[in-house]
């Protein structure tokens, strides 16, 4: 944190960026996930009066564009104040004239508040299993997390050149879930045979005729490449596919496998 006196000692650029820094330790603070010595220290001053205190600061910035600086105000001036929907506005306001972006595993979310329930206590459908193949991106393997576990999976496998589930953007892109939910790494001659296998993977059965099996695992490929030959092989149960009208007819693999547990849930 900065005192607010000091920040017009800075330059523009410099002021931008401990401005956008301050912000969202702030956002962190409030949602309770301040890192060790980022927590609000300003003994003299409130935090919601030094949150106000800066954003007025923020709100002189001749680069901030007329509509977000509306908007800022609006949420300054409103009762009650909702601190942390300020600083928010103002970060992602800072971050867009400098020129940089949050990326997913940037975004300052809170623990939801049953975040540290253990894997005995998880409410799941027996044997609803997805074995990623060759996942390269951390976002996308702690998306396919999350979504495993807010859908009721009961078990994630992933093949042996997935991204390590323990690298930090995978971990801040699954929001606790990779901790909470069982997972294993294997090669598909290792997946339970008992099981039945099915992919995801064009030229398939549309999804809305496909008949998903109460218990089984699906098989979903790598970014790139879709699921490999060898899967194919392996998903003797069959294969599904999303129909797609766009050009591109393309789906991010978290955002497809998100698609197809709501159909294998609603079938269940």
């Amino acid at each position: 944190m900065i005192a607010p006196e000091k920040l017009n000692q800075l330059s523009a650029g410099q002021k931008r960026r401990k401005l956008a820094l301050t912000f969202g330790e702030l956002e962190r603070d409030i949602a309770g996930i301040a890192e060790k010595g980022t927590e609000y220290s300003f003994t003299s001053l409130p935090r919601s009066e030094y949150t106000k205190t800066i954003t007025k600061i923020l709100l002189q910035d001749p680069k901030l564009d007329s509509q977000t600086a509306n908007e800022l105000s609006k949420a300054l001036n409103a009762l009650p104040f909702d601190e942390r929907r300020v600083c928010n506005l103002a970060r992602n306001a800072l971050l867009a004239i400098i020129g940089t972006f949050p990326a997913e595993w940037d975004l300052v979310i809170a623990p939801h508040s049953n975040t540290n329930q253990t894997i005995e206590k998880r409410d799941f459908y027996k044997g609803v299993c997805v074995y990623a193949e060759d996942i390269r991106s951390p976002f996308n393997v702690g998306s396919i997390f999350r979504t495993a576990e807010a859908m009721g999976c009961e078990k994630v496998y992933i093949s042996p050149l997935c991204t390590d589930p323990a690298q930090s953007k995978a971990q801040r892109s699954a929001m606790g879930c990779i901790d909470t939910l069982g997972w294993t790494r294997c090669s598909l001659e290792e997946l339970p045979k008992e099981l039945p296998v099915f992919v995801l993977e064009t030229g398939g059965t549309p999804i809305q005729e496909f008949k998903f099996p109460k218990e089984g695992i699906v098989i979903i490929g790598s970014e790139e490449l879709g699921v490999s030959p060898e899967a194919l092989k392996r998903a003797s149960y069959g294969r599904v596919s999303i129909p797609m009208k766009g050009l591109k007819a393309s789906l991010n693999v978290g955002v497809a496998f998100g698609i197809l547990m709501q159909a294998w849930v609603d079938s269940l």
